[in-house]
């Protein structure tokens, strides 16, 4: 069922899932377009936002964020276009960032919608790399990484849209980027498009070796996104005062416990006391206040203006599709910024 005028279509949270997330985790429903009333607007859903984050949205345990209800519209960002408005700061036919979640149609009051104007040159763009993955990349190398001219930085999930990033600046600020990505093809974009000096496998048998090649003066900087074996294999790598910023740990994102195999809480606190590793985890607008943010956005339209900063983005068609779509974000099968075209 394509997008229509006069039926909303929303995607509800179901039921919780236990791992990764199935058919049952998610269902469609359909209803009128609501009415937007006085002071409010009326937002259509052009481009929905594919997030890791979005699996612990799914489930009610402790969390910086509060869950999405059962029978709840699932959480998410969306570039929309205003179809009617009752607010004098936004007029019918601008696009807007909207948390809008996985719907056609969305009324809102203004609240946390950035007006992007009537013809944005690459309105998708407002969900990647000029939006919240490129901001996280942006002030978590930055401001809590702190790489410096010849260090080493380690980037987990390389090809994806926070990692590419992140290598891409560390390049630009005078650093030796390894990337880890999943696949050659992955890897070899890493290298050939995005500039980073080596980017590995971690599929690989001996991948924890091939890192250890790659980084014969250490890591300096590891930025996390991943966690699991990838970090075990940086772990030893370490140089003192060693920073990590940690932004997601999508390996373990659909485990239904603790994983199986020895302890490696020791090793991990071990090595943070031994080597006196900075670990920072952050939420990047809780995180980081609107100066940040204005900084970012300065720098990353001059640099990819410049062509500095290359982005790929895949882009899904159909609400009907986002469920199967994010399980390929969140099993490492996509490629890129993941966005799903809705209308």
């Amino acid at each position: 069922m394509a997008q229509t005028t006069d039926t909303n279509r929303r995607v509800v949270l179901n039921e919780r899932p236990v791992g990764t997330p199935d058919e049952n985790t998610l269902r469609m429903e359909t209803g009128p377009v609501p009415e937007p009333g006085a002071g409010e607007m009326l937002i259509r859903t052009v481009y929905l936002s594919l997030d890791p984050y979005m699996r612990g949205r799914m489930s009610d345990a402790k969390s910086y964020a509060e869950p999405v209800a059962i029978g709840g519209v699932m959480t998410g960002q969306v570039v929309g276009q205003v179809v009617a408005s009752n607010n004098e700061k936004f007029a019918a036919g601008d696009y807007v960032l909207s948390p809008s979640g996985w719907q056609d149609y969305f009324v809102s009051n203004g609240d946390m919608v950035m007006n992007l104007g009537q013809n944005p040159e690459n309105p998708s763009w407002s969900l990647g790399i000029l939006g919240m993955p490129g901001y996280t990349a942006y002030a978590g190398l930055l401001k809590i990484g702190e790489p410096k001219p010849g260090e080493t930085v380690v980037v987990a999930a390389a090809a994806g849209p926070v990692g590419a990033t992140v290598g891409q600046i560390a390049k630009l600020k005078g650093c030796r980027v390894v990337g880890i990505a999943g696949g050659a093809e992955k890897c070899a974009h890493v290298v050939d498009k995005l500039g980073f000096d080596v980017c590995l496998d971690h599929r690989a048998d001996d991948f924890a070796k091939q890192l250890k090649d790659a980084c014969p003066d250490g890591i300096d900087v590891y930025f996390e996104n991943v966690g699991g074996k990838v970090l075990y294999a940086v772990l030893p790598l370490l140089n003192p005062f060693a920073r990590m910023p940690v932004c997601g740990m999508v390996a373990w994102y659909n485990m239904p416990g603790l994983p199986d195999g020895p302890d490696m809480g020791p090793a991990i606190l071990g090595t943070i006391l031994r080597m006196k590793v900075k670990v920072e985890g952050f939420i990047i607008f809780d995180s980081f206040g609107p100066e940040v943010y204005k900084e970012f956005a300065a720098e990353m339209t001059g640099w990819l203006k410049e062509g500095k900063v290359q982005y790929r983005e895949q882009v899904v068609e159909g609400l009907e599709n986002a469920p199967e779509a994010l399980n390929d974000v969140l099993t490492g099968r996509s490629f890129g910024k993941m966005v799903v075209k809705v209308g």
